[in-house]
């Protein structure tokens, strides 16, 4: 547990010395929550929406959106660079397993993750009046089953790609889709028919509406819970075949 810390320790200071990481990790999902609250047609009550407002709904997308971009574009890419780099196979020959490695990042992932969404919950409550949680173990629960999945997500990508740079490209190419289907940009209580059910089937889009449910009160659908944890099960169990330390 002690290297696990340190490592830990290391990998968020290497993490915080990179300006454009650190600001679409922890600054961009804030700043298009302020953006989004800005527009006046967000803030007012939509009866399509069952009373709520817009922005109402985008806190948990952003909430989803964040762990997303951990998860593709962080995790994904510099593991993938880490073994491309030989640092991983180095790691072998020393008492530090190289599984430590492995978990300093997702635990990395998972803090600067939960550090945005406070962040975002702090904004949406304070600047937009958007209602905190009312049903916070629910919250917490969704929160971890869409982190898992969407982790699970981003090694198996880690995991088939074979450079650094192929990581971030791949991880780009997901990161679109499933952030439209968390409802980026139709949010998903106004999606037709066809995609609201595709996107029950995605790790966001599953882990978004659990979010919402737990928000209003409610803990989170069955399906939703299941779909989460099949993504994490099926990405997880992939990764863990194919991962390569060298």
């Amino acid at each position: 547990m002690s290297a696990l810390s340190r490592l830990t320790a290391t990998e968020t200071r290497l993490f915080l010395r990179e300006p454009i990481i650190v600001f679409f990790g922890l600054g961009f999902p804030p700043l298009l929550l302020v953006i989004f609250g800005a527009i006046p047609a967000f803030r007012e009550p939509d009866a399509d929406l069952g009373g709520l407002r817009t922005i109402d709904l985008y806190v948990p997308i952003l909430v989803a959106l964040a762990v997303a971009m951990f998860a593709l574009n962080s995790l994904s890419q510099l593991l993938a660079t880490y073994r491309e780099k030989g640092v991983l196979r180095r790691m072998r020959t020393t008492p530090v397993r190289p599984a430590a490695m492995l978990g300093a990042q997702l635990l990395m992932s998972t803090l600067m993750s939960v550090v945005t969404m406070l962040v975002l919950l702090a904004v949406g409550r304070l600047a937009f009046d958007v209602r905190l949680p009312r049903q916070v173990p629910a919250y917490l629960t969704s929160y971890v089953l869409v982190a898992l999945a969407m982790l699970a997500l981003g090694l198996l990508v880690a995991a088939l790609a074979p450079t650094g740079k192929s990581a971030g490209a791949v991880g780009t190419v997901l990161f679109f889709p499933v952030v439209f289907f968390a409802g980026l940009w139709i949010p998903r209580d106004s999606m037709p028919g066809v995609l609201r059910t595709i996107s029950d089937f995605t790790p966001l889009g599953a882990g978004v509406q659990s979010l919402q449910d737990a928000t209003a009160g409610h803990w989170p659908q069955l399906l939703h819970v299941a779909v989460m944890l099949g993504w994490t099960i099926v990405a997880g169990g992939l990764a863990a075949r194919y991962f390569r330390w060298e």
